[in-house]
């Protein structure tokens, strides 16, 4: 009984722990501004004219203010006008193992969907966040850079600080 006891406290204040360590499912962009320039760098780049994707590959390492992602390849889908024309970048589609960085936060997954439209970053297989001394894993991670926000899905795992907790 006394262990059942320890287990339910310990159940029951996991959230407590986790406000009182700061601890958010996000990203910290600051002011997140999806009308800043997008910089990508790669070993290749191959453009579809026909679908309107440039394809990234080898070493891809995307800009965009304080959000730095790299990945082994990353497809750009172009937005279109009413027109048809390209009316900037709509979604980085990235694959080959992802890092996304902030400057005091990362995420890693095995792919990732980054819709500048929306302000959301998608990151999906073997999803792990760090934060500080704060870790986060699961399958599916889904954040809203503009709120500040974020959800984790899939068997969700944390380690929570050390030290001093």
């Amino acid at each position: 009984m006394t262990r059942f006891l320890f287990v339910l406290a310990v159940l029951l204040s996991f959230p407590a722990a986790l406000v009182a360590q700061g601890t958010s499912i996000a990203l910290s962009t600051g002011a997140y501004d999806s009308g800043l320039p997008v910089e990508v760098s790669a070993d290749e780049l191959s453009v579809d004219q026909g679908s309107g994707e440039a394809i990234f590959d080898g070493n891809v390492l995307v800009v965009q203010g304080d959000l730095r992602m790299s990945a082994g390849k990353v497809v750009i889908v172009y937005a279109t006008g009413d027109s048809g024309s390209t009316n900037g970048i709509a979604r980085l589609v990235a694959s080959g193992g992802v890092t996304f960085v902030t400057a005091t936060d990362a995420a890693e997954a095995e792919t990732a969907d980054y819709s500048i439209e929306g302000g959301t970053v998608t990151l999906t297989g073997n999803v792990l966040l760090t934060q500080g001394q704060t870790a986060i894993s699961g399958e599916k991670l889904v954040i809203d850079l503009a709120a500040g926000s974020g959800r984790m899905e899939g068997r969700v795992r944390t380690v929570i600080g050390g030290g001093n907790n």
